[in-house]
């Protein structure tokens, strides 16, 4: 087990507590070293443990802090290897974005980010009453499973996880417009209506109404039509 405390007490009080298990490894840090990226020690640790038991797995059991649950889901799906699966207690918001159905309040990029890899489920509704100190909002426990036949559907991650977001920049806007302004340097209003026709989109469908299915196959021709006008430019 590897466990990443930043506040100094509570590392402090970890360290007696867990005092002679040799299965423990205890960090006195931030987990992230930006928003978007872990810091590298952390991953050095993981990495460590990992390859000194063959054959074991990473998976993440934790009570997040709110502020930082997202980035540590999403970037730890970016990781190598990903995680085999997450139990993580969350603001119950959160929980629904990972968990929410296109054409809904809820969905949007980290939605399709995570159903693109994971089986998402919310196991149960936490009230505040079940913490102390109390906080203001409702908790979620939810627990995510790596789905390798899901992931290996993504060609390019860094390019879809980016792509995804992009899309999701105004999302009560067309996606035709969405790309036009994503993809303005490289794609003409002709070449995007021909990407909606050839995925069968209306000029006035919504990133929003998208399900995973359909937003895979958008971002893998978006990245092909964009190598195109790469290569012929370059030619």
């Amino acid at each position: 087990m590897i466990s990443i405390e930043v506040d100094p007490q509570l590392h402090q009080l970890a360290s007696e507590e867990l005092f002679g298990f040799q299965n423990i490894t205890l960090l006195k840090q931030d987990v992230l070293k930006n928003k978007n990226h872990f810091d590298p020690r952390v991953l050095e640790v993981v990495r460590e443990q990992l390859d000194a038991r063959p054959g074991s797995r990473l998976k993440l059991v934790a009570n997040l802090p709110y502020n930082i649950a997202t980035p540590v889901i999403t970037n730890l799906l970016d990781c190598e290897p990903p995680p085999a699966s997450m139990t993580v207690t969350i603001q119950k918001e959160v929980g629904d974005r990972l968990t929410a159905q296109p054409s809904t309040k809820d969905y949007g990029a980290l939605s399709i980010w995570i159903q693109s890899q994971c089986r998402a489920q919310v196991v149960r509704i936490l009230p505040p009453t079940v913490f102390w100190p109390r906080p203001k909002v409702t908790s979620a426990i939810v627990h995510l499973v790596l789905d390798e036949q899901l992931r290996a559907r993504i060609h390019d991650r860094p390019f879809f996880h980016a792509f995804v977001r992009s899309m999701f920049l105004h999302r009560r806007k067309f996606l035709r417009g969405v790309l036009l302004a994503a993809y303005k340097e490289h794609l003409s209003k002709p070449g995007v209506d021909q990407i909606l026709t050839e995925l069968q989109l209306s000029p006035e469908a919504r990133a929003e109404q998208l399900d995973v299915e359909a937003m895979l196959a958008l971002s893998r021709l978006v990245q092909t039509k964009l190598a195109d006008a790469a290569q012929g430019a370059g030619g």
